[in-house]
C-alpha cells in the first residue's frame, strides 16, 4: 500500500508469500502464486493520504459446488476492498 501512496501512477503490484498465502492456496486446492494489485482512487488533501483498491485474485482456485457435492472447475478467484490509509498507517483525518 505504502508503494502504491508513492507511486506517480498510484498504483503497486506484488505476490503474497509466505505463511498465510501457503495456507489459502492449499485450501483451495490452488498451486499458482496470489498476485496484489494496489490502485489509488482518490487522493485527500492530507498529504501521503488516499483511497486504495486492494485487489488479491489466484487462478486455478476450486471452491466446492455445494449444490452437487465436490469442487467446481479451477478458476480465478479476485477480491477487491477499499481502504483509507495514509503513510503513518492511519486513516486521514478528514476525507477532502
Amino acid at each position: 500500500m505504502l508503494s502504491a501512496l508513492d507511486a506517480p501512477d498510484g498504483k503497486a503490484h506484488g505476490v503474497l508469500v509466505g505463511e498465510v498465502a501457503d495456507a489459502i492456496s492449499k485450501r483451495f486446492n490452488a498451486t499458482t502464486p496470489i498476485y496484489i494489485d494496489v490502485s489509488t482512487e482518490k487522493r485527500y488533501a492530507q498529504p501521503g493520504c488516499s483511497r486504495l483498491n486492494v485487489r488479491f485474485w489466484q487462478d486455478g482456485v476450486q471452491l466446492p459446488n455445494y449444490g452437487a457435492g465436490g469442487l467446481l472447475a479451477p478458476r480465478r478467484q479476485t477480491i477487491d476492498f477499499g481502504i483509507n490509509y495514509c503513510r503513518d498507517g492511519q486513516p486521514p483525518r478528514s476525507l477532502s
